[in-house]
């Protein structure tokens, strides 16, 4: 049974990953902080790394130029290391996971994170879907193919779940996670103190999800942005990832704008562990600058 969801997961995959990853071994983490009165985790799953081969990062620009953007950040020219980490947030009555990560696949560690956490996956009581990657879906389900969260509501945009439905290789993933499902517009308030934020572009219902407490606000921006030194230094090259690449680059580029400016703290999946920070502006692009508060 478990070459059978390795196989279900490398198929709900396929589409975005473009170029193979090579899986790095990480071990299980939850990174507690805290956004106003709420409690929030970073919870390790996954790294990847992702070979810079022009099928991913920069795709109009061409393998030497994305290799002298690493090369300046003393990063290896060869490849990019892409995190794969989902986020808890504890709200009254609530216990909220945004993402799951890949799931029982290639090395996933997003329940024993949980553990760590202190959370069991049946006292999750909603899962709030960005997108419907395999690397945002596939810990959604067990090894055994049956849901991983049996108490929870699987939260995605209507857009998001119509593609998801869509996908031949997702049915199995599709059939076992319908009867939790429950769709929304994007801007609706999908529990109370998380709003859902379109930002087209990757797929056709991918959405971020700003947490608010009091004056303090986090945003979880999805796969807005993959790469601290690629999607930050260079926004506006295309990603591989993107469904429409032209709509992706320029939602990337306003939306990084737009935090820049508000120094709104943001929890990013793909950016190394435990992607919590804020965004600042330079030169043409922008810089990552980590969150000293997450411990």
């Amino acid at each position: 049974m478990r070459v059978t969801i390795v196989a279900l997961l490398a198929a709900v995959v396929a589409a975005p990953l473009l170029a193979a990853p090579m899986p790095q071994p990480v071990q299980p983490e939850a990174t507690t902080f805290r956004i106003g009165s709420v409690d929030v985790v970073a919870l390790r799953d996954n790294e990847f790394l992702i070979p810079n081969d022009g099928k991913t990062f920069g795709v109009d620009v061409g393998v030497p130029a994305v290799a002298a953007v690493l090369a300046a950040a003393g990063a290896p020219t060869d490849t990019v290391r892409v995190g794969v980490d989902a986020l808890l947030v504890r709200l009254p009555g609530r216990v909220v996971l945004l993402d799951t990560g890949f799931g029982p696949g290639p090395g996933g560690q997003l329940i024993a994170s949980l553990a760590a956490a202190g959370v069991s996956p049946a006292q999750v009581t909603d899962v709030l879907i960005t997108h419907s990657h395999g690397d945002h879906v596939g810990g959604l389900v067990t090894v055994d193919g049956s849901p991983a969260f049996p108490n929870a509501h699987v939260r995605m945009s209507a857009a998001e779940w119509t593609f998801l439905q869509g996908n031949a290789g997702a049915a199995k993933l599709v059939a076992a996670i319908t009867p939790q499902v429950a769709t929304f517009a994007p801007g609706a308030e999908v529990v109370p103190g998380i709003r859902a934020h379109a930002v087209a572009g990757h797929t056709p219902g991918h959405v971020s999800y700003e947490l608010t407490s009091g004056r303090a606000r986090l945003l979880d921006i999805g796969d807005t942005a993959h790469s601290t030194i690629v999607s930050l230094g260079k926004p506006d090259w295309i990603m591989g990832f993107d469904s429409d690449p032209a709509v992706g680059k320029a939602s990337r580029r306003a939306e990084l704008s737009r935090l820049a400016a508000s120094h709104e703290m943001i929890f990013a999946p793909h950016f190394p562990y435990p992607g919590v920070g804020t965004v600042a502006a330079q030169g043409d692009g922008f810089v990552w600058v980590p969150a000293a508060t997450a411990k």
